[in-house]
């Protein structure tokens, strides 16, 4: 008897170190909604879980914004689109806001995909359209100008040829070019986990993707007015690659896009608008002034949702960041901007690990949750020998 007792208690405790080892994907999520028998209790899961509230305090604002259609540049600032929309043909009209995702995913054209992404959040806004479930496409369609090289080929300012304020936009047109796509993927590609993540999430990255959609129309503006447009420089395909990665996982998806590649935004924006200013060209300092401003939000956005992902996996937010990081190979690099990260929701214990509050995380794959869980085990083990 005394052996099968203690049989049964290293069953108990593989069973933990498996599910320590098991990566974050989505099939992990759904399985923990009706989690092991040793976390069904309310007061053990209370007493183990520290949640995560830190949440962007203009959020709900931002939710119940009015369409903007303030597309373009005027003299003061933001101003409705003067420009007519370019020419094209819908084969059909798309019935749902994946199918316009999927769209907007197949548009080469940057101004077309541009123009395509705000028609998309109008129509599901003005429409009510439903989510619906649609197929992302392996990769985004691009254009053939710019050129994608690698990182370390893309050429420096002097190369360019372009003036430092061109160049920089130019580099901030390509980033917001991508973060359309990114986003967009983001709803078409966990579109089959409506019932899971809920409308709320597909609502807030649709919104998203028309913000960086205004931004890319900004920067393509402005560089036009400098004498130049996108395309003239070539750029990399890193923030596309980050993206591909995660395919599979929505939490790594929110952890490496919004919180890594789109805080990198709120920590560059001042040093580039400083910078731009410093060039004497204080109309594109204010549009990149603007953008940095509105990257707070989809920030924040990606804070929200990836700690309502970790509520559901039953997962401490600041562990589940790290452990992703580490198994993604992703490292956030400084200079920080910490009251601008702070203002988005992001613990800086979670990206800067000097600030840590003690205890240190679990180097393994265990969580801290799991960890506990094995330690009491160990007490039982010890108990019945």
């Amino acid at each position: 008897m005394m052996s099968g007792l203690r049989t049964k208690q290293k069953s108990r405790v593989d069973d933990i170190v498996e599910f320590g080892k098991t990566k974050l994907h989505t099939c992990t999520m759904l399985s923990l909604c009706n989690p092991p028998p040793y976390l069904r209790s309310r007061s053990t899961r209370a007493t183990l879980i520290r949640r995560c509230r830190s949440y962007w305090t203009g959020l709900n604002v931002w939710r119940k914004n009015p369409i903007n259609d303030n597309r373009s540049w005027g003299q003061t600032g933001p101003s409705p689109s003067l420009s007519p929309s370019p020419p094209f043909d819908l084969p059909s009209t798309p019935s749902s806001l994946a199918e316009w995702g999927a769209l907007v995913l197949s548009t080469p054209d940057p101004v077309l995909k541009s123009h395509l992404s705000h028609m998309a959040f109008t129509s599901f806004i003005s429409d009510s359209l439903p989510i619906g479930i649609a197929s992302a496409p392996l990769r985004p369609a691009r254009p053939s100008k710019p050129p994608l090289v690698e990182v370390r080929e893309v050429p420096t300012q002097k190369e360019s040829g372009l003036p430092l304020n061109a160049y920089m936009l130019h580099s901030l047109a390509h980033i917001e070019l991508n973060a359309i796509d990114l986003a967009w993927d983001t709803v078409v590609r966990f579109s089959d986990l409506r019932s899971v993540l809920g409308d709320g999430f597909f609502a807030d990255f649709a919104r998203v993707a028309d913000d960086e959609s205004r931004h890319f129309g900004w920067c393509s503006q402005r560089l036009e007015e400098l004498g130049f447009q996108y395309g003239d420089v070539a750029s990399h395909d890193f923030l596309w690659k980050e993206c591909a990665r995660t395919s599979s996982d929505v939490a790594p998806r929110l952890a490496i896009v919004p919180l890594v590649q789109e805080a990198r935004g709120i920590d560059a924006g001042p040093r580039l608008v400083k910078k731009i200013s410093g060039f004497g060209d204080n109309r594109t300092a204010k549009i990149v002034s603007k953008i940095a401003d509105e990257e707070v939000a989809h920030v924040g956005v990606g804070v929200y949702w990836f700690v309502q992902v970790c509520e559901k996996m039953n997962w401490t937010p600041r562990t589940a960041f790290r452990t992703i990081l580490q198994e993604f190979g992703v490292e956030p690099k400084g200079p920080f901007n910490h009251a601008g990260r702070s203002l988005a929701g992001i613990p800086r214990d979670w990206y800067d690990p000097p600030h840590s509050s003690p205890p240190p995380p679990p180097q393994s794959f265990l969580s801290e949750v799991e960890y506990m869980l094995a330690s009491i085990i160990s007490l039982e083990k010890a108990n019945i020998e």
